[in-house]
């Protein structure tokens, strides 16, 4: 897989190139394998899936700040001469979409949100515990038990458990210092790009309450609910989610070169 402006990046290219192209970018400690092949490879789009600065293949360190991700993600665009995309990110992904959807307005097609907030406080034992190489693994198996629903699959648990317990500690940390500085929830009304917003009924690190929040504050944008899924939804219902995201990507107008 190809590298551009430092970043390593999964692509899909037998999209229709009258279709927006679509950026997925993934939350705290993860990579780009944290989106399932159901939304990998969605068909009918071009799919951009990042390793962010730091995580999986990609190269250099983390960084600590919503708002340096986010220019990274359109370092990166520049890099493969996308002018204008839908951005869809999971969790801290999603408040880095949302600040593109901000601060870089003219490059937004249009934003996914799956399971974020305006605000993504962080359990103040959490971070202690990701500062710490000694109770490094302690966190992992904390956030881990709260990403899934109860009913979600044990071998997908422990698959997510592993990939997160192999970012370094430093990176994870960095991303939790970026999600709890995150606070956009004043600027919500500013945001005019079409917007879908999706959560799990389940979901305990991002609860059903703060997309509600994103849905009611964002101008017209559209709120799904997957029943009985957790934080991790596009990995526990990705049949259900990539047909959600299928069918708001057909309402997002997109003129190919603007």
């Amino acid at each position: 897989m190809p590298f551009a402006a430092g970043i390593h990046y999964f692509i899909h290219e037998g999209g229709d190139v009258l279709r927006p192209p679509v950026i997925l970018i993934h939350g705290a400690g993860g990579n780009h394998l944290y989106w399932p092949p159901e939304l990998r490879r969605l068909s009918g789009y071009r799919i951009y899936a990042l390793d962010l600065p730091g995580h999986g293949k990609s190269s250099s360190v983390g960084l600590q700040s919503i708002r340096d991700y986010a220019s990274s993600v359109v370092n990166f665009m520049d890099s493969v001469r996308l002018t204008r995309v839908v951005i869809v990110g999971h969790s801290m992904g999603g408040a880095i979409a949302l600040t593109l959807g901000l601060d870089h307005a003219e490059r937004v097609a249009g934003l996914g949100l799956i399971g974020t907030g305006a605000r993504l406080r962080v359990a103040p034992p959490v971070l202690s515990n990701t500062a710490n190489p000694a109770t490094f693994s302690l966190a992992v198996q904390i956030i881990n038990e709260w990403a899934f629903a109860p009913q979600a699959d044990p071998h997908l648990k422990a698959v997510a458990a592993r990939r997160m317990a192999e970012t370094r500690p430093a990176v994870l940390h960095g991303d939790l210092l970026a999600c709890d500085a995150f606070d956009i929830m004043d600027r919500l009304s500013e945001i005019h790009s079409p917007t879908l917003v999706l959560c799990g009924t389940e979901d305990k690190l991002t609860p059903l309450t703060y997309s509600k929040t994103l849905a009611s504050k964002i101008p017209g944008a559209a709120l799904q609910t997957v029943g009985g899924a957790g934080h991790m939804v596009m990995l526990e219902e990705p049949r259900r989610v990539a047909g959600a995201l299928n069918v708001f990507l057909m309402t997002v107008p997109y003129t190919p070169g603007m």
